[in-house]
C-alpha cells in the first residue's frame, strides 16, 4: 500500500499582520518580502557619506546622526539618501518607546541599513573603490 503524498507545512510564525519584539521590547514590524532589492546610486556628498558609514556601523537615533553627519536636519539628509535608490525600504526609521528629559513618554526614531540596503550601499562602495585604484 502506498503512502499518501504530504504536502510540505508552511513554517508557524508571525503572521504578516503581526509584530515581533525586538532588543528593547519594542515591537517591529515584519517586512513584506525578505528578497527586497535596494539600490544606491551613489553620492559624492561628504555629509551623505558619513551618514551611511555610521548607518553601515549601527543603528542611529536622529540626534546622533545630527551630531555625527554635522548638521541640524537629519531627516532632510535621510530623505535625500533614500532618494538616491534606497527608499523606505533600504533605510527605514523605526520609532520605539523611550522616555524624554521631563519623564514623558515619547517615540523615539531609529534609522537603520536594512539588509538589502546594507547591500546596496557595500555594492556601491566596492564599485567606487575599483573606479577609484584604475
Amino acid at each position: 500500500m502506498k503512502r499518501p503524498i504530504r504536502k510540505p507545512q508552511k513554517k508557524k510564525g508571525p503572521g504578516r499582520d503581526q509584530a515581533i519584539p525586538d532588543l528593547f521590547g519594542n515591537t517591529v514590524p515584519i517586512p513584506d518580502s525578505t528578497s527586497t532589492v535596494a539600490r544606491f546610486f551613489g553620492t559624492a556628498n561628504p555629509r551623505y557619506l558619513r551618514a551611511l558609514h555610521a548607518l553601515l556601523i549601527r543603528p542611529m537615533s536622529r540626534k546622533h546622526l545630527d551630531d555625527t553627519i554635522g548638521c541640524a536636519n537629519t531627516p532632510d539628509a535621510i530623505l535625500n539618501i533614500r532618494e538616491l535608490g534606497l527608499g523606505k525600504s533600504g533605510l527605514p526609521c523605526t520609532m520605539i518607546d523611550d522616555t524624554d528629559r521631563d519623564g514623558r513618554r515619547i517615540k523615539r526614531g531609529i534609522y537603520s541599513l536594512t539588509e538589502a540596503g546594507r547591500r546596496a550601499v557595500m555594492g556601491w562602495l566596492r564599485m567606487r573603490e575599483r573606479k577609484d585604484g584604475e
